[in-house]
């Protein structure tokens, strides 16, 4: 009999062709999807052609997704741009998102049905962890790891220890999967979980959202993981179901599975939060931040560039104006995204209320473009990361939050909650 394995362990058991597999074991496993963006690939492609191998091991099983500096910004991400482009022709990648279909790549792919639960998934970009929402092993590699798995379609892991986060109850009002997972990353810190699994439970996460979910294992790496994970249930299968392009394979941890740790959260002792500069573990409630002005609000990114995201502040934006000392970004993470809000009337909302809306793109997240930060200011996003310079400056200042913290400070000028504003 195989030893009581958890969700992560037995993925990688089953894409390494062996019954069981034990943290800290080191195994080679077969790969489902290799990713990379135009930052990771021109690295990745580089590698490869070093390698020596004429052809990609499937093109069918490569996504390349430019997103983060495009629309391109200057001449060098746009020769960046091209050398993808040139290698997923060369290649007949399959999966080769151009401007106008391109969106986020870590909403895109689960929106096209690219990756599915059960997967083994490795991209050159840390938020890979995202689909771990869908019941995958997903993770971050370096542009040398995702070169040989062009090549060869494999990848070596050390297994991971597993975290178990058990969340039941209910949430509170403006509460989200963004407060969540900042509320546990300012109780872990930021390597809390380093080289760990990441595994959410529980009635709360049970009865989430797939973009709550997906916005949740998003962030694991902010707190050090090698992964996220929520297991197949109802929700996963609904979301999944007419738009996964290949057969999924349901895993779940066996109940005497052993895991480092085990933490349980009382989901009504959750407050909507922010992360001030300049980790995302420098944690405070939203009701000791009332007093930090802000200058940008961005709302977007591969944590929070939803549908459901951009309804949220749509429902606080209606009927007021962005505060005429801030500046208001908002950035649906794909097409279908930005069409489905432009249907609903949300894009309308959005720009009555004075914000920009931008074609999906990383942009501001990264300091990239569409948003950059001069010297001493101060931006409250949606986003992932805020360290230093993050978004622009040095001097600057992100500090991280929901949809609905990041709405209602727009409006009010200062860091705030829906309701705060008359």
């Amino acid at each position: 009999m195989p030893r009581p394995m958890t969700i992560t362990e037995k993925i990688l058991a089953a894409h390494a062709g062996l019954p069981e597999v034990e943290p800290g074991q080191l195994i080679n496993c077969k790969l489902d999807i290799v990713l990379s963006n135009d930052v990771t690939a021109p690295i990745a492609i580089k590698e490869f052609k070093r390698i020596g191998v004429d052809e990609v091991w499937d093109p069918t099983r490569i996504a390349l997704v430019p997103d983060h500096y495009t629309p391109n910004k200057d001449i060098k991400s746009a020769e960046q741009a091209k050398m993808v482009r040139d290698f997923a022709r060369e290649q007949g990648i399959t999966h080769y998102y151009e401007i106008g279909c391109m969106g986020v790549e870590h909403a895109l792919l689960p929106e096209q049905g690219v990756v599915v639960p059960g997967d083994v998934i490795i991209g050159s970009d840390s938020h890979t962890c995202t689909y771990g929402a869908l019941g995958a092993f997903a993770t971050g590699v370096g542009s040398t790891d995702a070169a040989a798995g062009y090549a060869t379609g494999e990848a070596w892991f050390k297994v991971p220890e597993s975290l178990l986060f058990v969340i039941n109850g209910e949430l509170s009002p403006w509460v989200s999967g963004k407060d969540v997972i900042l509320h546990i990353i300012g109780m872990i810190g930021v390597d809390g979980a380093l080289y760990q699994a990441m595994e959410f439970t529980g009635s709360t996460i049970r009865g989430s959202s797939m973009d709550d979910r997906m916005t949740i294992c998003n962030m694991a790496i902010e707190a050090g993981g090698k992964s996220g994970i929520i297991a197949f249930d109802e929700v996963t299968e609904a979301y999944v179901t007419g738009r996964a392009e290949r057969e999924w394979t349901v895993y779940e941890s066996d109940p005497d599975a052993t895991y480092a740790r085990v933490i349980e959260i009382d989901a009504s002792a959750i407050v909507p939060t922010v992360a001030w500069p300049h980790l995302p573990s420098n944690t405070r409630p939203v009701a000791d931040s009332r007093d930090v002005r802000i200058d940008q609000v961005v709302i977007g990114s591969c944590t929070n560039g939803r549908l459901e995201d951009l309804r949220i502040a749509a429902k606080i934006l209606k009927g007021r104006t962005t505060h005429p000392d801030v500046r208001l970004i908002i950035i649906p993470a794909t097409q279908q995204i930005y069409r489905d809000a432009m249907h609903e009337g949300l894009i309308d909302i959005f720009l009555d209320a004075n914000a920009a809306v931008s074609t999906p793109t990383c942009g501001p997240c990264l300091g990239g473009h569409m948003g950059i930060l001069a010297a001493g200011e101060r931006s409250l996003a949606t986003t992932n990361r805020n360290f230093v310079g993050r978004m622009g400056d040095p001097t600057s200042e992100v500090y991280l939050a929901s949809p609905a913290v990041a709405a209602a400070t727009a409006v009010a000028g200062h860091i705030a909650l829906p309701d705060d504003l008359d």
